[in-house]
């Protein structure tokens, strides 16, 4: 069921006030010229839930005392220049609670929805016609603002009036294992347009804790219906993941677009995945966040409880990676917590570089540091992934070993970013709780082609964080490597729950740490792998857990710089 708290449902509208989401289903009624606007019942019922949720004065011969269908009546009036309309109340008065309404709209993540299977017209324009009603509604905006105030504006500002994003929704028939019935409904997304930069909020800011196994398959726990759920089938890496999320979890939804490919029609029909999670469910065991491996439909399971906390990206973002490394695990394939990129330098020299470590270990800031030491020196520099990977043994690349990613976007803190990073990469982002402490953004980074393509490595190393020494150090043996890979320590810096030195098994809580001996063997051969070819595995002296000025992190990076330009 849909969390109703302050909330309206018609048959094309859902809102809800607390999570500050509202979808408006184009299939079931679309609005098309301003009388069907004025005269639209979901018109009425966000008027009603304004009216319920200002905080004014009752009692008082006020205009925000009408009953919505009295406001609406007003509205009307205005429109077709009745005069009598101002009998009762001052133009000022009625303008200045409408410009609060449409704000109040404004407010929410607003998703228009097209369902493929019961509208075949509107399908193949579904993203004109989001356009279409958003320019209805910034003119009715307009011409009634005007008449209001008694003279046209000299400057318009072309904001998303109706909707931030469209959604082209579709029903597939997919490999339903027996017990996974109460899925079949439940439609998938098939096409996403945004309007970015979006600016988006949630509840919580923080992700606590770590994903555990149980016994029971979450699936018998799922009792979501349509309309109320939506499934977003993701790529990760070569993982097929359907997202299962309820409707109170769009801003979660929308952002998977720009973080994770979206899987295509020919992809989804007929195909089992290999995960599934199902996000927002009214229980779960625990009411915590959990996995189950299916072992006779080889799938594996996870279940995120509908709660505040769990509001935050992160939750769907690392629970869709601990499912992606959990399944690579069981293939023999080593999940990487970190970053890879590909940097082509002036000297004609091309290497491949894998940052490794936790939670603001330094990963990004190392190589945005790079980036900013190196200037002239680098042609490009193209990011394979920016938070998981995964290596896999092999005989056909160099060292053995190549790397794939899992995400197309990146989901990066904005206090973390250089301005020129953040702002040269805004006009695509979805901003989260910009204004926040732990803000963030996710914006596109790579092709899914470039991601998921066999690339070779020329040097791995550790993000350190909480060492004082400075610059880079080459371990001797694989023995050496792999006490700091596998240790994981780091410096915590308030990005999840924890504070001070910790160690997470092979920096990885996602995966790594719930198979740790699953794991073991691999991680035993690929470092094995990677000594036997000479390839350099070390690590980069970040700074960043107890200083965190760029004077370090810039000298640290330099060493890089000169070893990868040298060797």
């Amino acid at each position: 069921m849909t969390h109703a708290h302050q909330s309206v449902r018609t048959d094309a509208l859902y809102m809800n006030l607390d999570q500050g989401i509202a979808t408006l289903d184009f299939s079931k009624y679309y609005v098309n010229n301003f009388y069907n606007l004025i005269n639209s019942k979901g018109l009425l019922e966000i008027v009603r839930l304004y009216l319920t949720s200002s905080h004014h004065t009752k009692g008082e011969k006020r205009f925000e005392n009408l009953s919505a269908e009295e406001y609406v009546g007003i509205i009307k009036r205005i429109f077709i220049n009745d005069e009598h309309v101002f009998d009762e109340f001052t133009a000022q008065e009625i303008l200045a609670s409408f410009e609060s309404l449409y704000s109040f709209y404004r407010s929410f993540l607003r998703v228009s929805i097209t369902h493929f299977n019961q509208n075949s017209i509107i399908t193949h324009s579904f993203k004109e016609a989001d356009a279409r009603f958003n320019e209805l509604v910034i003119r009715a905006y307009r011409t009634i603002e005007e008449k209001l105030q008694g003279f046209v504006n000299n400057v318009y500002r072309q904001v998303d009036a109706g909707t931030n994003a469209t959604l082209l929704v579709r029903d597939h028939k997919w490999q339903t294992p027996t017990g996974y019935e109460s899925l079949v409904d439940i439609p998938f997304i098939d096409k996403v347009m945004l309007r970015p930069p979006m600016l988006m909020h949630t509840k919580s800011n923080k992700r606590e804790g770590i994903f555990s196994a149980v016994n029971t398959n979450p699936i018998t726990r799922f009792n979501g219906k349509r309309g109320d759920w939506y499934c977003y089938p993701a790529k990760i890496g070569e993982t097929l993941t359907f997202v299962y999320f309820n409707v109170d979890y769009m801003v979660n939804g929308i952002a998977l677009s720009n973080l994770f490919e979206l899987a295509t029609a020919e992809e989804v029909t007929d195909q089992k995945p290999d995960a599934i999670l199902l996000f927002g469910i009214d229980h779960t065991e625990g009411e915590v966040s959990h996995y189950h491996y299916d072992a006779k439909n080889d799938l594996w399971v996870g279940e995120v409880p509908y709660n505040d906390k769990t509001t935050y990206f992160g939750y769907m973002k690392k629970m869709c990676l601990t499912l992606h490394n959990l399944h690579q695990i069981y293939r023999g394939k080593l999940p990487i917590h970190g970053s890879m990129v590909r940097i082509k330098f002036t000297n004609g020299k091309d290497k491949t570089v894998v940052f490794f470590g936790d939670s603001g270990a330094g990963k990004s800031e190392s190589l945005e540091a790079l980036q900013e030491i190196a200037d002239e020196q680098i042609v490009d520099m193209e990011t394979i992934f920016d938070d998981m990977g995964s290596f896999t043994i092999s005989d056909s690349v160099k060292g053995g070993i190549y790397a794939q990613g899992t995400e197309t976007g990146a989901f990066v803190r904005l206090d973390d970013l250089s301005s020129s990073v953040a702002f040269s990469n805004m006009d695509r982002g979805v901003f989260l709780n910009p204004e926040q402490k732990n803000a963030r953004v996710i914006i596109p980074a790579d092709a899914y082609e470039n991601v998921i393509a066999h690339h070779e490595i020329d040097m791995w190393v550790y993000a350190n964080n909480y060492s004082d020494k400075i610059g880079i150090h080459r371990f001797e043996n694989e023995n050496e490597a792999k006490k700091v890979f596998i240790a994981g320590k780091r410096k915590a810096l308030g990005t999840t729950d924890e504070v001070g030195m910790s160690s997470t098994f092979f920096a990885n809580p996602f995966g790594p740490v719930q198979e740790s001996d699953r794991t073991k063997p691999i991680i035993d051969e690929v470092f094995n792998r990677l000594f036997k070819d000479g390839i350099y595995v070390g690590e980069v002296y970040t700074h960043l857990g107890t200083d965190k000025s760029k004077e370090a992190l810039h000298e640290s990076a330099q060493e890089l710089l000169d070893q990868l330009m040298n060797s």
